[in-house]
């Protein structure tokens, strides 16, 4: 009995430790948003590359937001999708329809050859990118009046050679992905922008990655990425090696999530945290000390007492972390009701994420391999028609 007492108490310390790192997130945001936005003192011309797959609710509205901005300069937008009969063109078409006076460019495919569906899209549409600048970003971003000003302003720090942006969740499809937004902006954003704070990291995210077309030509172009999981951390990687930073303006972008089920919204996380653990192993299985609630939870059984007040600290620190970004985003981020649900469904998905080597990347079933590659896994059936190809 004494034993089994000694392994809840454990947990529930190990879960005062993630309590105290929780207040750790807090300190760290006000920090990192006290900065102020770098200013633009030019605009210069901008191409928006937009990769796109599928029907997404809201798609021309989230596509409109950047064009509804406070910038003077020229401003492109390239669309691309893999194929004629994509159900992202009518969104497109709808946007085009909508802004008569704006310089939209579609590229309707094929996309060229490699495992990653996305960067073979961005590799197909950039013959239509007028502009030096270049700023890619996934097609389920919004953003403020003010993104492409901070964005450029950012980039044009000496010695920037990318610029890309966090985010907070804004879930359009139900409950589901209400959950998926309380876990981009309650877990994963706060973590990062702590790494960030302390000098942990220099990221690089799919929601914006802004650089120059000669810095892109310097590191091999997309093509160089076809087959890397991880595009936008290795774009990064590829920059820095340049001699080049990374810069992380303290502005928050909303990411429109469309999981309208438990099954989507576990291969979307369960990807992110694969990802992770390529990239950082070690980094990954620590992450288990951001994970309080759960690990209070496992303790209850075990040691009831411990456990009991282990809850309570980290349901007030978890609460803590939610109000901090609401204050600094300024909007509502997520529901607060998602926060208990989004960490226990993600400390299940980091369980999962320790041993699984396959995952599935909008349809296609993709197996990781060394120095985080991948590869199309082996169809069950080989007379089975092949699905679509993989995407953001």
């Amino acid at each position: 009995m004494h034993g089994i007492q000694a392994i809840g108490v454990a947990l529930a310390a190990l879960s005062g430790v993630g309590s105290a790192y929780q207040l750790a997130l807090v300190h760290a945001m006000r920090r990192f948003f006290a900065k102020p936005a770098p200013q633009a003192t030019r605009a210069e011309p901008v191409t928006l590359l937009k990769p796109l797959y599928g029907a997404e609710p809201n798609l021309t509205a989230n596509l409109a937001t950047f064009l509804a901005q406070d910038y003077t300069g020229p401003v492109q937008m390239v669309c691309g999708i893999n194929t004629p009969e994509d159900k992202a063109r009518p969104g497109i078409e709808a946007l085009i329809t909508a802004h008569p006076h704006a310089d939209i460019a579609l590229n309707p495919g094929p996309r060229l050859p490699g495992a990653n569906g996305k960067i073979g899209n961005l590799a197909a549409m950039m013959p239509l990118a007028k502009h030096d600048i270049l700023i890619l970003s996934d097609s389920d971003m919004v953003v403020e009046r003010d993104y492409l000003s901070t964005v450029t302003a950012a980039l044009d720090q000496p010695g920037v050679g990318l610029a890309t942006c966090l985010y907070i969740g804004r879930g359009d499809a139900g409950p589901w992905s209400q959950i998926g937004a309380a876990m981009i902006s309650f877990q994963q954003t706060p973590n990062m922008i702590f790494a960030l704070a302390h000098g942990l990291a220099q990221p690089c995210m799919g929601s914006t990655i802004a650089l120059r077309r000669e810095t892109l030509n310097a590191i091999g172009g997309f093509e160089s990425f076809a087959d890397v999981l991880a595009d936008d951390h290795a774009m990064g990687a590829a920059v820095t090696a340049q001699g080049l930073t990374i810069a992380v303006p303290p502005i928050l972008l909303d990411h429109a999530g469309d999981e309208g089920s438990l099954a989507e919204l576990w291969r979307h996380f369960l990807r992110w945290a694969v990802t992770i653990r390529d990239l950082n192993p070690g980094g990954h299985a620590g992450s288990i000390i951001t994970q309080p609630l759960p690990l209070a939870l496992l303790a209850l059984p075990f040691a009831p007492a411990a456990a009991t007040i282990a809850i309570c600290c980290a349901i007030a620190t978890r609460l803590a972390v939610a109000f901090a970004i609401r204050r600094t985003a300024r909007r509502k981020a997520a529901p607060l009701w998602c926060i208990a649900a989004g960490d226990v469904l993600g400390f299940a998905i980091f369980c999962v994420s320790l041993i699984a080597r396959k995952i599935d990347w909008r349809g296609a079933s993709l197996t990781m391999t060394e120095n985080g590659r991948i590869r199309h896994a082996p169809e069950r059936n080989p007379r089975a028609k092949a699905g679509p190809a993989p995407q953001q």
